[in-house]
């Protein structure tokens, strides 16, 4: 999926990353202004030192040695003025076009649905936040300064030139055309090496993540060097991929030296031979070897600006491709402002990942959830639940039929009415780097520390927040790494509580809590809360069996839907779980 923005077409991605440069448009075009006046200053100079030998040094005249030996040295502070300025503007409109880039991105990316996130990996969206911007910054800069530079010292160093001595600057153009084939087959070979080198970096970057956020579970199953080998292997990849590449960029020098030489030696045999017969003076000769010299250089800077265009193109193409992203799910054009129920409605439901052609993880769901009604859903791994619940509040949306909350579909609602009005707690308990009321407000933006209190209490987070020697200003570690599963799950159901939904939805949130914590949690749901609908996915028994009603999952389907005495009755799975679970519980507290 990674490599989708290959078929990316050059002329969208000029236009995307284009469409950055923004505010630094003035910057980008004072940049090659300046560099071409310091071109100029610079082809001047040879032209003065040619004057000085022949008009000043060869016939003894001082002052002209003066006179010129001072304009010499004006051109070239001018010249350095000009470069020095070229290099500050080339610099802020580089830093800017990859400072919006990441803006841009980064913008998107919180913009897109689950349905989008699924297409990329979280490290290949570092990969392109980090090191592809890295990429097209320093690439940017070399074609504002050098790109208009190496043409403008090339064009004006053969004007020049030839006015000197048309015939032996066809040496020059020969050497020209020669470097520029040669270039330009390079840099056709090279770029398909780049484009694969920057998946490798998605690999790399996915194993430190990895390594750093497991570093815990590493460490207890002494897997260090395992892990460090995986790490090599993926540094060696990008190594290897870099060496394949580097070996044909390092062609460009040994072939642009034996150019310039070549040039040198011709220029200087015939030169010399032109002195003799008087048809070339002693100062037009070295002046023509120094712009030799210029052009031969810009060439070879030309070179190299080709292979950084070359290494960027991949980069380019894999920020255009975050960029242009559209989110899949988005809001109606008349969207509805206010929810007023918590009923939902499963109508014909069949839902699949990738489409109606893909295997389908929900078949043909109809359910129908009273408002305030608390719901527990139970079933094995694989069973769908998440799939299930993830629909109420358009995280993703159905395949077929629809899913109804207050009597209305939820792809009529605006987008920020129904999850505001749909607290979710995810499988997967995130937190964030911040005081623990940071994280709360998360919740409620606006909540009062009594109200994060409250909350807590109800949650049963306070008991363990009242021991921290910072209380409610305690700071969270990246990913909530200082807190136990437990803890991190408490403050997740808090968050939730704050904002008082319509809706509320817990993932197997109770799952690292003992059961009289579980159970002092769901009574706080029941006084708190007791006109919200509540789903209470769960893989215990004991914490959905007193819900109004209970939904069996079963392979993507409702094996059973009522409440805990009639399903002990009448449904065989349901059943099961509930007699290895008690049976389970009792033997435990036989042997205890």
């Amino acid at each position: 999926m990674e490599k989708s923005y290959e078929s990316i077409p050059a002329g969208l991605v000029i236009r995307t990353l284009g469409s950055e440069i923004k505010e630094f448009k003035m910057d980008s075009l004072l940049t090659p202004v300046f560099m071409i006046l310091e071109v100029v200053m610079e082809m001047i100079i040879p032209y003065l030192m040619a004057s000085i030998i022949d008009k000043g040094v060869t016939p003894g005249d001082i002052n002209h040695i003066k006179t010129t030996g001072g304009l010499m040295v004006v051109t070239a502070v001018f010249g350095l003025f000009f470069g020095l300025m070229g290099a500050h503007f080339g610099s802020r409109a580089s830093a800017g076009l990859a400072r919006n880039l990441r803006n841009r991105m980064f913008e998107n990316i919180q913009n897109y649905s689950f349905p989008n996130l699924d297409k990329y990996s979280t490290a290949g969206l570092v990969t392109r936040l980090t090191t592809d911007v890295t990429n097209i910054q320093n690439a940017y800069q070399m074609l504002l300064r050098m790109f208009m530079r190496a043409p403008a010292s090339i064009v004006i160093a053969m004007v020049m030139a030839f006015s000197i001595n048309a015939g032996l600057s066809t040496i020059y153009l020969v050497a020209v055309l020669f470097l520029a084939v040669f270039v330009f087959s390079l840099m056709r070979k090279i770029t398909k090496y780049f484009a694969e080198v920057f998946t490798k970096y998605d690999d790399l970057n996915e194993s430190v993540q990895e390594n750093v956020s497991g570093i815990r579970v590493v460490k207890a199953y002494v897997r260090e060097e395992y892990e460090t080998e995986k790490f090599f292997k993926a540094a060696d990849n990008i190594y290897r991929m870099f060496v394949r590449a580097e070996k044909m960029i390092i062609l460009n020098m040994p072939v642009m030296q034996f150019t310039v030489y070549a040039c040198i030696l011709l220029i200087s045999w015939f030169g010399a031979h032109m002195i003799v017969l008087g048809s070339l003076t002693t100062g037009e000769l070295m002046s023509l070897l120094a712009y030799c010299m210029n052009i031969l250089m810009s060439l070879m800077m030309l070179s190299f600006i080709f292979v950084m265009v070359s290494m960027s193109t991949a980069s380019a193409k894999r920020i255009t491709e975050v960029i242009i992203e559209k989110p899949v799910i988005v809001n109606p054009d008349d969207p509805v402002k206010e929810l007023t129920s918590g009923s939902v409605s499963f109508e014909n439901v069949s839902f699949s990942y990738y489409g109606k052609n893909s295997g389908r993880v929900l078949k043909n769901i109809n359910l129908e959830i009273r408002d305030g009604e608390t719901v527990g859903i139970i079933g094995g791994t694989g069973s769908s639940k998440t799939s299930l619940i993830n629909l109420i509040s358009r995280l993703y949306d159905v395949t077929e039929g629809s899913v109804k909350v207050g009597n209305v579909d939820v792809r009529d609602y605006d987008l920020t009415v129904l999850r505001n009005n749909v607290a979710h707690v995810l499988q997967k308990n995130e937190l964030f780097s911040g005081t623990i009321l940071d994280n709360l407000r998360w919740g409620k933006e606006d909540a009062t520390e009594e109200e994060c209190r409250e909350a807590c209490a109800l949650a049963s987070a306070d008991e363990f927040i009242e021991k921290l020697p910072k209380k409610y200003e305690t700071l969270i570690e990246q990913g909530g790494s200082n807190l136990s599963g437990g803890q991190k799950q408490r403050l997740c159901i808090a968050r939730a509580l704050l904002r008082k939904p319509k809706i509320l939805i817990l993932d197997d949130s109770t799952s690292a809590v003992d059961t009289a914590t579980d159970s002092k949690i769901r009574q706080g749901f029941r006084d708190y809360i007791p006109g919200t609908t509540k789903f209470i996915i769960a893989q215990r028994i004991s914490s959905v069996m007193d819900a109004d009603r209970i939904i069996v999952m079963d392979n993507g389907s409702i094996a059973g839907f009522g409440s805990h005495e009639e399903l002990l009755s009448s449904n065989e799975i349901y059943r099961e779980v509930y007699e290895s679970q008690v049976s389970g519980a009792a033997l435990s507290d036989f042997d205890s």
